[in-house]
């Protein structure tokens, strides 16, 4: 297993995303719906392949698969490293969701309770609170860091200037700052690649990816002229990632390229997909879901080789889209070196 630096700890390149522990809710059961057995036999395979960190959310199917992560762990809490997130609702409670100091203390004593710990390694901000200030936020995260509840803070699903102002706001008063960003990022939308990277590059952030096979549709199952797959986790309402008509000629193009590579280095599909993401600036981490213990092994198929540099190119090239402005405006000046530079390391 392959280790990079976050912040002041290393993590592996690859982290075993719960999502699918529990089905408490209809949105969850199309992820999974694995229980105590399984999931311990999976954080198992897990840590026999250097896989030590296992990402959660109090979310996932409203606090059942904090509970039983914190089940499968019990009695190896020393071996491995945890992240949570909090922010969205856990009820219909006015006071129930955001990152407001009320919210995040509950929220974190809860947490620590179902994972059967006494501290979270990671604790994100699911998303952006704009109800909620900045400074008040940070403050109480601050805190939950200086008690020892938490080691080091990140957020998720921020936008650049959510990211930046965090960032600032930290400076100035000497709190805790956010060492990582769980961002989406994937071949089928490289959005992140706009502002997030360059920011990312520019501060220091490592990026934890989410959804890296774009909710299995990297997986192979989707292809040109064929019908979607029925138990596919899209089909059945659990899909994370919007999606528009206009992508499936994109992800059929892709996939073809994905295709032509799977055979010239004798990997799956999915496993290119995701080795295509590790040799991404910024990429620290990958987040990986499954099933089951079939699952689990084919993912963490995608590491201990490399795409060559032609090969990653020719992905790039099947995947691109025109950015947004002003990103499109910039890239037609690359003296300025506005955009980040894919290629530095290969």
């Amino acid at each position: 297993m392959e280790y990079r630096q976050l912040g002041g700890i290393r993590i592996p390149i690859l982290s075993y995303g719960t999502g699918t522990f529990g089905g408490g809710t209809e949105f969850f059961k199309a992820w999974g719906n694995t229980q105590v057995g399984e999931a311990t036999r999976l954080v198992d395979q897990c840590l026999d392949a250097g896989v030590n960190l296992f990402d959660t959310a109090n979310v996932y199917s409203v606090g059942a698969a904090e509970q039983i992560l914190g089940q499968a762990i019990e009695g190896r809490r020393d071996k491995l490293l945890l992240s949570t997130k909090a922010t969205f609702p856990m009820s219909k409670e006015v006071n129930d969701f955001g990152s407001s100091r009320l919210f995040l203390l509950k929220a974190c004593e809860e947490s620590l309770r179902r994972l059967g710990t006494d501290h979270i390694d990671i604790y994100h901000m699911h998303g952006f609170d704009a109800n909620t200030p900045v400074d008040e936020t940070l403050k109480a995260l601050d805190h939950l860091v200086s008690t020892g509840k938490v080691r080091y803070i990140a957020c998720s699903n921020f936008s650049g200037w959510h990211l930046m102002k965090s960032l600032s706001v930290s400076e100035r008063y000497g709190w805790s700052k956010y060492i990582a960003h769980q961002a989406y990022y994937s071949l089928l939308h490289r959005d992140y690649e706009w502002e997030l990277m360059p920011l990312a590059i520019d501060q220091h952030i490592g990026t934890i990816v989410w959804s890296p096979l774009s909710s299995g549709k990297l997986s192979g199952k989707y292809r040109r002229g064929k019908p979607l797959p029925k138990d596919a986790r899209v089909a059945q309402g659990g899909n994370p990632v919007i999606g528009v008509e206009s992508d499936d000629e994109r992800l059929y193009t892709i996939v073809e390229t994905l295709d032509q590579i799977s055979k010239e280095t004798g990997k799956t599909v999915a496993q290119v997909s995701l080795n295509w993401l590790l040799q991404r600036p910024t990429v620290v981490n990958l987040i990986i879901g499954a099933r089951n213990e079939e699952q689990l092994k084919e993912n963490l198929g995608a590491i201990g080789w490399n795409l060559s540099v032609d090969q990653v190119k020719r992905l790039d090239q099947a995947s691109e889209t025109l950015p947004a402005y002003p990103y499109w405006h910039q890239r037609q000046f690359p003296m300025l070196n506005a955009a980040p530079r894919l290629y530095p390391s290969l």
